[in-house]
Formats: C-alpha cells, structure tokens, sequence
C-alpha cells in the first residue's frame, strides 16, 4: 500500500509554522474501478469540532477531517464505516469527522477571514429548499416492468464545509458558529444566483481551540460577534466561487475518470499559497488546480 506523504514540518495544530492556513492534503484510492480523491486535514490534538458529518459528527474533541469524493449514485448503506475505513488507509487515528461528496473535491474553494477560515467543496446538483412542501402520498408501487431510468444530466451533489476559527469557544458559541456557517452559506448561493437553500445532503464541520487555561472562552458564534462574523465572510467567498465553478463544470460536463491513483494524484498541501491563487479581479479566493 502507498503511504500518504509525511510532513514533519507541521505544527501538531494542523497549520504550517507561521501560516493561518491549515494545511489539507489530498490523498487517493482506487474504488469502483476509478481513482477518487479526498481531502485531509490532520488538525492534531487541541481542536474540538462540531460538525452534522456521518462519521464524528455531534460536538467533542477530534483530531481529523476527512471530505471524499465518492462516485454519483453512492448506495453504500455504512458509510459511517466507509469513512473509517479511508481514514485509517491515510495513516489517520483517533476520533475525528468524515464527510463525503460527488462533487469535485479537486475542485475545493476557500475563504479566509481574520483568521477564519473555510475550506468547501461544491456541487449544486440537486438544489432545493430546507422547508419544501411536503410530498403527496407516494401511490401504491406497481410491478417492475423494465428498468428505472437514470437521472438525466450531471447531478452529483452537496456542499460540504469545514470551517476553522483558531481560537476556543464555548460550546454554545460553537453550535452558534455552524448556524453562522449555514446562514453564509444560504446567502452565498443566493448571491450566486441559486434558487435554494442548499442540497438534501449539505453537511458542516466547524473546528474550534480546546480552551487551554490561558484564554477565555469565546461565549458567542452569532453572525455580529467576532469569530462569528469572520467565519461568515469566510464561508460566503468560498461558498460564492465554488457555485460559480460547480456552474461552469456542468456546463462542461462530467470529467473523464481516471484508473488507479497516479504519483501525483495526492498532493501534500492544496491550499499552498492561497493569495497568489486568488481571482484576478479579486472577487473571491481561488481553487485546486486538479491534477492526475
């Protein structure tokens, strides 16, 4: 088995000496006959996280965060399982969070904020409303005469969000702050021109400080406090961009799939030099260039 590259250079936080970036890294399997990708951040000891994921999810300590990419029509009934699963082949141990998409996990956007920041992953294919009407009753099943067809289009689907404030709060902030989170996110695909809420599958994870002694906890995580209104701006720009990009790869059409991890399908750190990857009219922050 291929090991997942080693960084001795990183804080046990999860962050490059004298970044605010968390360094994420993008690790790769071969499953269903195609290589899929995921992104990892090892954020270490000293984080509490709370999070909607399937795997971790709740509120505690957790050490990891996994987002895989996993194919359009996923029907594994174990996912929770499935996640642990990717995250022991990256070498990861302890308790922490899993999330999982169809989107393009290559394709993540990020935000930063004050030292906020928001690492997303887009994909808009299914768009709806928290508070749709509710559906009819569903009419007596009648005998399968020929195949169900597939959804027409490119509809793989949900916006994941890990959000990391460096900084402790208590735990009634921090569930604050994943309402914060969601309400960006809301506004971000309105801005982007979205008639919805979100997708049925959206999750969050949102990574606080563990109080240490030595700093108080932040009580608040509303969208006017300040952690809160920095996550905010944070999630809203990654959010923004990755409509924008999930937009334009329907457009295009789905990507040809590749077999088998290649040697540079995982990369050590996506988010490397985020300034220098921002849009050129400045208009939000820029994206994993994909490779292999």
């Amino acid at each position: 088995m291929v090991r997942p590259p080693t960084h001795e250079v990183i804080k046990a936080n999860g962050f490059l000496p004298g970044d605010r970036w968390p360094v994420v890294r993008r690790g790769a399997r071969s499953e269903d006959g195609s290589c899929r990708h995921l992104l990892v951040w090892e954020a270490g000891p000293g984080w509490r996280m709370v999070s909607s994921a399937v795997l971790g999810g709740g509120i505690g300590e957790r050490g990891w965060v996994v987002n895989a990419q996993v194919r359009a029509g996923y029907d594994r009934l174990d996912p929770d399982r499935h996640l642990a699963e990717l995250a022991r082949a990256e070498g990861l141990r302890g308790p922490g969070v899993g999330l999982m998409t169809a989107a393009e996990v290559d394709d993540c956007t990020w935000g930063e904020d004050g030292g906020a920041v928001a690492v997303v992953t887009t994909g808009i294919g299914v768009p709806t409303w928290a508070a749709a009407p509710a559906a009819a009753p569903a009419a007596p099943a009648e005998p399968a005469t020929a195949p169900v067809p597939a959804p027409a289009g490119y509809v793989p689907g949900t916006i994941n969000i890990l959000a990391v404030v460096p900084a402790p709060v208590t735990d009634a902030g921090l569930v604050n702050l994943l309402a914060t989170a969601t309400e960006a996110k809301v506004q971000a695909l309105l801005d982007a021109g979205y008639d919805c809420s979100g997708t049925p599958s959206d999750a969050v994870c949102v990574a606080v400080r563990a109080p240490d002694g030595r700093q108080a906890a932040d009580p608040f995580g509303g969208p006017r406090s300040p952690w809160g209104a920095r996550l905010a701006r944070a999630v809203h720009r990654a959010v923004v961009e990755g409509a924008h990009r999930d937009r334009e790869r329907r457009a295009q059409g789905p990507g040809a799939p590749h077999p088998g991890p290649a040697a540079d399908c995982r990369r050590g750190n996506v988010l490397a030099g985020p300034a220098a990857r921002r849009r050129p009219d400045g208009a939000g922050p820029g994206n994993v260039t994909p490779v292999g």
